[in-house]
């Protein structure tokens, strides 16, 4: 119930910010009254309201700026407005529709990464992977070291919808996978060989083998 009831709180806050906004007629750039100044405005927490940009930040709706404040994004106000009605339309996902829906993503990312991938990416690639590695051989799970090895192989892959895409299912893939028990720590282990092979076939540049080896990884998730 506590999930529920901060996630309706989040909602409000959101569509508080979203009247503000409108209301003052604010341009795309302009920035908005600090934290402390909307807290005592709705009447709310800093944590809430920090959720609140924090989830506007996360669609391209704000642009937090640490340091110098929260700004409004380059989007004009039908847009702006569209996208808040379907953020406060969205339902939990399921497993099955996250995972159909991941798999389907990072098909498409890890064949275009082995082609577009500069060798930046696959610095980043390499320090994730060893990231991932580490954390397995310590703890037996890495959930959100994993994630990170596949949004950087999205970051490689040059398409910046793609990225954006996978970016948006993250928190979904986390809480669903923990809640579930999808990953265990003997698919850890095993995810260190697919996760290099899946490096490899990247770093060689073979899109055909970076699908076949990826499609190999997902193995396991087609059973839910």
């Amino acid at each position: 119930m506590k999930e529920v009831k901060s996630s309706v709180k989040e909602n409000e806050i959101v569509c508080q910010i979203r009247d503000l906004i409108n209301y003052k007629n604010y341009e795309p750039g302009d920035r908005l009254p600090s934290e402390r100044m909307l807290c005592a405005k709705f009447g709310v927490s800093r944590l809430e309201v920090r959720e609140a940009i924090k989830k506007l930040d996360f669609y391209g709706l704000l642009n937090s700026i640490p340091k110098k404040g929260t700004f409004i994004s380059d989007i004009g106000v039908v847009a702006f407005n569209g996208v808040i009605d379907n953020i406060l339309k969205l339902k939990k996902s399921t497993l099955t529709s996250i995972i159909e829906t991941r798999i389907v993503l990072e098909l498409k990312s890890v064949s275009l990464a082995a082609i577009n991938r500069t060798e930046k990416d696959l610095e980043d690639l390499a320090n994730s992977l060893k990231v991932y590695t580490d954390k397995v051989l310590i703890d037996g799970l890495a959930i959100e070291e994993d994630l990170l090895f596949h949004l950087a192989i999205a970051k490689a892959s040059g398409n910046g919808t793609l990225n954006n895409a996978l970016l948006q299912i993250v928190p979904d893939i986390i809480s669903n996978f923990e809640k579930h028990l999808v990953c265990n720590s003997k698919q850890a282990i095993s995810g260190i060989k697919d996760h290099t092979d899946i490096f490899n076939a990247v770093k060689n540049k073979d899109s055909e083998l970076a699908i076949k080896v990826m499609k190999e990884h997902f193995k396991s998730l087609y059973n839910y």
